[in-house]
């Protein structure tokens, strides 16, 4: 069983992805010769010809509307952008025309948008930004955020099988900084389905991304507390019912992301919370964001801005001695 980074993980599951069907093909900037920006499309062109991978000018809004239009006649196109947060040049396109395509007149949009995402890399705020709640409040698209090789591997292809459109969020920070074993060949694996990383007693945390990482690291460090940590890996559709059952079971819980806080998904779990577990409840919902501002270009502002492992740490005893 191969070991692979994140980051290959996603190149392998696209890679098996497009061996088994033809219809699948690649869209981006500099993913042909140069293999992407962070290299994640290397090989391919070389493998699959410029038939399949497709390079584009610098032209977001432009080359998402050609990748409906292939949707449209069978194609399942894979749409790169460098950064996501260049997505915003292309969001009228996606929300406004891909979303609402199946709600209007019945025909999916099977495009996987996918792309290097969130902070932690020191890139300032034009390279840094987390866009996922710009989508989540779009009916019509699925929003996909995996922590692990495993899951970004099995995810990926489960947006790339998709018949409706799918963002497929890659944080940047683990592209290279973790490994795992991943089975070639393996299955998707089923959006909208969270991920139990490790059960506890005393409070539920939840957490997505790279933010999953620094909640472990925490946890290392509170031997004397019992976390149930849940790994959201979809931020739309969330998984209600795995959220609902663990704070059933803790009766406190506490969410950690760094997405800026106002109209975070903390909220929404919040509400969810408040409307289907309210009476289990040992504490207010707690959330652990980044602040409503953009993400600093100082590196050391950045440290500043994210939640840290210091801060999840301080966040949890407080919940937990409630």
């Amino acid at each position: 069983m191969p070991e692979l980074t994140f980051l290959q993980a996603i190149s392998r599951g696209m890679w098996e992805e497009m061996e088994a069907d033809k219809s699948v093909f690649l869209m981006g900037e500099d993913i042909g010769r140069y293999g992407g920006a962070f290299k994640v499309t290397e090989g391919f062109l070389d493998r699959f010809g410029p038939e399949r991978v497709l390079e584009t000018p610098l032209a977001e809004e432009g080359f998402v509307g050609a990748a409906i239009g292939a949707a449209y006649v069978g194609m399942r196109p894979v749409v790169e952008f460098q950064f996501i947060d260049f997505i915003a040049c292309a969001f009228d396109m996606i929300a406004n025309f891909a979303c609402t395509s199946r709600y209007r007149w019945g025909q999916g949009v099977p495009v996987t948008f996918r792309g290097p995402w969130g902070g932690a890399t020191k890139a300032g705020p034009f390279h840094s930004r987390n866009i996922e709640m710009w989508f989540a409040h779009t009916p019509g698209i699925k929003v996909v955020a995996p922590s692990t090789p495993s899951d970004a591997k099995g995810l990926i292809k489960a947006c790339i099988r998709d018949n409706d459109p799918c963002l497929f969020l890659e944080h940047k920070a683990l592209y290279r900084r973790i490994k795992e074993e991943v089975p070639d060949n393996s299955p998707p694996i089923p959006i909208g389905k969270a991920k139990v990383v490790r059960e506890g007693g005393d409070l539920t945390m939840i957490s997505y991304g790279y933010m999953m990482h620094r909640c472990l690291e925490a946890l290392g460090q509170m031997k004397d507390v019992s976390v149930e940590l849940i790994d959201l890996r979809t931020i739309y559709p969330l998984d209600r019912a795995a959220i609902v059952e663990s704070v059933k079971k803790t009766s406190k819980v506490m969410v950690v992301h760094e997405d800026t806080r106002t109209g975070g998904v903390a909220g929404e779990i919040a509400a969810i919370v408040n409307e289907e577990a309210f009476e289990y409840l040992d504490g207010p919902v707690v959330r652990v964001t980044a602040p409503d501002a953009p993400v600093p270009s100082a590196p050391s502002m950045e440290e500043v801005f994210l939640p840290s492992v210091a801060d999840i740490v301080q966040a949890t005893r407080k919940l937990a001695n409630y």
